[in-house]
């Protein structure tokens, strides 16, 4: 169920949004899957600690995040995913692995990958493993004022490459 938090706080900014119930899907590709709707409608939350500064960077359901665009869009030395220890507990009454894309509700700065601009409705996980919201992008937009970017390594260009979740980047030497 999606927490009471999230409901009123997309209220409170009377942003319209539908509810999704579903089989319950912990990765992305299983809500894109039980969902039965194109990868690029559906978004998924990653955590990133850029400069020990957490921020939830939001990317299609089936791509990966490139940590090098990360750290050289936000001009920090260092971008590594968030361990969840490290982010759990910003995200209360939501089930880990499903953190939502509101980073004004939870204290947190958001990037989007641009790629999710170029739709008008999106999918995205609401602290359930058995729900998702939809809402028109420019709603989220106006809600959030996220950094917009592009922020991915789509699957077909990962192959044969070290999984960017895996790695991290820190003074990689590299210019920031």
């Amino acid at each position: 169920m999606i927490p009471i938090a999230i409901q009123q706080y997309l209220r409170r900014h009377r942003v319209p949004f539908e509810r999704y119930a579903h089989a319950r899907a912990v990765t992305a590709p299983e809500l894109v899957e039980v969902l039965n709707v194109p990868g690029w409608r559906v978004a998924k939350s990653v955590i990133v600690k850029a400069n020990r500064q957490p921020w939830i960077v939001v990317v299609p359901a089936l791509a990966s995040v490139d940590l090098h665009r990360v750290r050289d869009t936000l001009g920090v030395h260092t971008v590594r995913l968030a361990t969840e220890p490290e982010f759990v507990d910003h995200f209360p009454g939501c089930e880990p692995g499903a953190e939502p894309p509101f980073g004004e509700l939870y204290g947190l700065p958001v990037a989007v990958d641009e790629t999710l601009s170029l739709n008008e409705r999106v999918l995205f996980r609401a602290g359930s493993h058995e729900e998702a919201l939809e809402l028109r992008f420019q709603d989220f937009a106006r809600l959030e004022w996220p950094l917009v970017a592009s922020f991915i390594q789509p699957i077909a260009q990962e192959r044969g490459k070290q999984d960017p979740y895996t790695s991290s980047l820190e003074d990689s030497g590299a210019s920031a």
